[in-house]
């Protein structure tokens, strides 16, 4: 049998074992799956016929039998994610709508992916009203997208070895992020026990594999370690909120992690696949800050590659960051809001203060550092670039109310600024003219160069330097009862889960004040994109620096980590009676007593990045009016 033909019938076996076939012809397994997904449909119609609702002993019986579809469901779990993960949805998808733009789909119009299969079905069949069409439907999706799966052009991939570990790749990456935390399981009882099938019937596949491609086989110190895994697995509670998700991450998933990378280098591997788009092949830790790409830094300076020239456009930015000519009335500079004492957030007020000095904008002045870690910019993600953002920004009435040829106007009228960028555009052949790009441009590769630094938290996962009990009860809440984990992914604690290709958005209803006596007037993601579930949507923020960074919310309503703890805890705002319909956070309790919410803020203090200190510069470059040599470094407000 040649090399196509045992991954063929590797995927073919495993799919039988799904679906509890052992013989016959690829045909026959397809067919009789329909039938067998057929026959439960017909069964739940005839015994609640209609679009009636399901009596309560038939909906336990029918999340009997879907909890154990789950299970067998997991065995194949590591291909069908990563062959075709929007088929996926329909097998497994964890929201009946979502909007998620990914990274090579930024310059297209937001797609709306439906979602069906077991996962809904569950949550229907938990819910006070269920409806036999409405179960049907999902299980009829899940019953379709299934039989795709054996299409020659999703199975190609597997014809070499390279799939292989890109998609172990992104399955070591569930591990830490989705498979443990109830991002995808709605009943938390069940969470642990599909762990262990999952990574039980994956050690076989790594066989098979192993068995078909010895030239290029997984390592005997991965075998080893990954049999360490199962067993640390197996000798761990059944309930997640009580599993070792700090030790599952750093003992076992990231060394794993490290060994498949070394792989994926030394066999030379190649990805055909736009999961792999983001992800670098040179990080060498899920920590690592590398993991993957969501935004460039340099702007037109992409192809530069030179140290001594990256130091020039550093100090070029560096220069630009506090000067207030980038400003209509050249008193406000981009350090008036992004202050980098205070982690390049506003710190001080909830909501900046407008151009005019007198208004107030309707959002916090986020924090700049790791925003190159999400794609799509701003809160409610108008933007697709840092650089688009900077521009608006600059142009903006409302925040520095500059024309930009004003601003190129008064910058070139500096003799050190015109010297530093003629020569620098000389690195930038497709543009050869001093132009607005190459100003955005040194600005985010000066203030994106502060992403680069590590937390407690992170050296910790690489065994570099121990973390405090506290901190590490922390992180095992934070992955489990406290549910924070299934909006903000490791590493970067932000919306961006693997494959790390774009930036999720979360209804979670945020009040306008403290009372709870209205929710926030902004409509988020709803004014790029209108839809249903965008409405008052806004982007996960990272929680890295988070300590650091008060005022919380996009409207800051929060002035201490205790509140916004509180506010999870309570249901967000539906929890606390406001009208929210299209609220992705559940509006349970969370129950959390004040020693569980004291080391979830313990934890995220373990995320404070060691960003060096800053030297602000102490002259600004002399312009040749004089007017403009009186403005002030950092600007006046």
């Amino acid at each position: 049998m040649n090399k196509k033909n045992v991954a063929l019938s590797a995927v073919l076996l495993v799919w039988c074992f799904i679906l509890g076939f052992t013989a016959g012809t690829p045909t026959t397994y397809i067919t009789q799956y329909k039938q067998k997904v057929r026959n439960l449909i017909l069964a739940i119609g005839k015994a609640e016929p209609g679009n009636a609702a399901l009596s309560i002993e038939n909906k336990a019986k029918w999340l009997t039998e879907i909890r154990q579809a789950r299970l067998k469901l997991k065995a194949v779990d590591f291909w069908l994610r990563y062959l075709e993960p929007q088929l996926y949805r329909q097998i497994n998808g964890p929201l009946p709508v979502e909007w998620e733009t990914e990274v090579f789909e930024k310059y297209e119009k937001p797609y709306r992916r439906e979602g069906a299969g077991l996962t809904l079905a569950t949550i229907l069949l938990n819910d006070g009203d269920t409806s036999v069409f409405k179960v049907n439907e999902l299980l009829t999706k899940a019953k379709s997208a299934a039989g795709i799966y054996l299409n020659d052009s999703i199975l190609n991939p597997l014809n070499r070895y390279d799939h292989f570990y890109f998609c172990n790749r992104l399955f070591l990456l569930n591990l830490s992020t989705v498979y443990t935390t109830g991002f995808e399981n709605p009943e938390p009882e069940e969470i642990i026990k599909e762990l262990r099938v999952l990574i039980k019937e994956t050690k076989e596949l790594y066989a098979a594999f192993n068995s078909d491609f010895p030239d290029q086989s997984l390592p005997d110190t991965y075998l080893a370690l990954y049999n360490e895994l199962i067993h640390f697995v197996e000798q761990q509670p059944d309930d997640y909120a009580q599993f070792n998700h700090y030790y599952f991450i750093r003992n076992y998933i990231n060394p794993l992690f490290a060994i498949n990378q070394a792989c994926i280098a030394e066999y030379k591997a190649v990805s055909h696949s736009n999961l792999d788009y983001a992800l670098n092949k040179q990080a060498v830790s899920i920590f690592d800050k590398r993991l993957y790409d969501a935004q460039q830094t340099k702007g037109l300076f992409l192809r530069v590659k030179d140290t001594a020239v990256l130091n020039k456009i550093e100090r070029l930015g560096k220069q630009l960051f506090f000067d207030p000519l980038l400003s209509g009335n050249n008193e406000r500079s981009c350090a008036s809001c992004h202050k980098p004492e205070q982690y390049f957030a506003d710190t001080v007020l909830p909501v900046t203060l407008a151009f005019d000095k007198r208004a107030f904008l309707s959002r916090n002045a986020p924090g700049l550092l790791n925003a190159p870690y999400n794609h799509l910019i701003m809160q409610d993600g108008r933007h697709l670039t840092l650089q688009d953002q900077a521009k608006a920004v600059v142009t903006n009435s409302l925040e520095m109310n500059c024309e930009e040829e004003e601003m190129m106007k008064k910058i070139l009228s500096c003799h050190e600024y015109k010297v530093t960028l003629k020569e620098l555009v000389k690195h930038t052949p497709a543009e050869p003219e001093v132009q607005p790009g190459h100003i955005y441009s040194a600005l985010t590769y000066y203030y994106g160069n502060f992403s680069n630094y590590y937390s407690p938290f992170d050296r910790a996962m690489d065994r570099k330097e121990e973390l405090d009990q506290e901190s590490i009860w922390g992180f095992n809440l934070f992955m489990s009862k406290a549910q924070c984990a299934t909006c903000h992914f490791v590493p970067q604690f932000n919306g961006v889960k693997p494959p790390y290709i774009g930036s999720e958005f979360e209804v979670i209803g945020t009040p306008a004040d403290v009372t709870y006596s209205t929710l926030s007037p902004d409509e988020g993601r709803y004014a790029v994109n209108p839809a249903k579930e965008t409405h008052r949507a806004f982007r996960t923020a990272t929680l890295r620096n988070i300590s650091k960074t008060a005022p919380y919310m996009h409207n800051g309503v929060f002035k201490t980590l205790e509140q916004v703890v509180d506010f999870y805890d309570g249901g967000g705002g539906a929890g606390r009676g406001l009208l929210v319909p299209n609220q992705t956070l559940s509006s349970d309790s969370l129950h959390l007593t004040s020693l569980e919410k004291k080391a979830l803020i313990r934890f995220m203090t373990s995320l404070t990045e060691a960003m060096p200190e800053l030297r602000i510069p102490t002259v600004l470059p002399v312009s040749r009016y004089k007017e403009l040599n009186k403005r002030k470094i950092r600007g006046s407000y």
